[in-house]
């Protein structure tokens, strides 16, 4: 076996066992319990909310940057953000909200 193999090798027998530790590892936490613990129900309300706040800061820090100088590049924040907020108005569904939201303002920008 040649080193490159070898490491390839090593590298998906890694993520593999961390994939499924991290899988298993609820399981382990909390056993036969019918309800989980109260932390963990409110990392699972947070979540979205954060990762909705983290994106609009991602979308709105750049917009003082040097490079910023098209018309479009200045209005992709505001659009993606507006599509974002219509969508999760309409569907109630964040991960439609974040994935679309955060798509356009990608296609906008590049």
């Amino acid at each position: 076996m040649t080193n490159k193999a070898c490491y390839a090798f090593t590298v998906l027998l890694t993520v593999g066992a961390l994939s499924y530790l991290l899988r298993a590892l609820p399981f382990l936490l909390f056993g036969g319990r019918k309800e989980p613990p109260q932390i963990v129900r409110y990392v699972g309300r947070m979540l979205s909310p954060a990762a909705i706040a983290m994106l609009v800061v991602y979308c709105f820090a750049g917009l003082s940057a040097p490079e910023v100088k098209t018309p479009i590049t200045l209005l992709a924040p505001y659009l993606a953000g507006t599509l974002t907020i219509v969508l999760q108005l309409w569907k109630r569904n964040p991960l439609i909200s974040i994935l679309l939201g955060t798509a356009l303002y990608m296609v906008l920008v590049q």
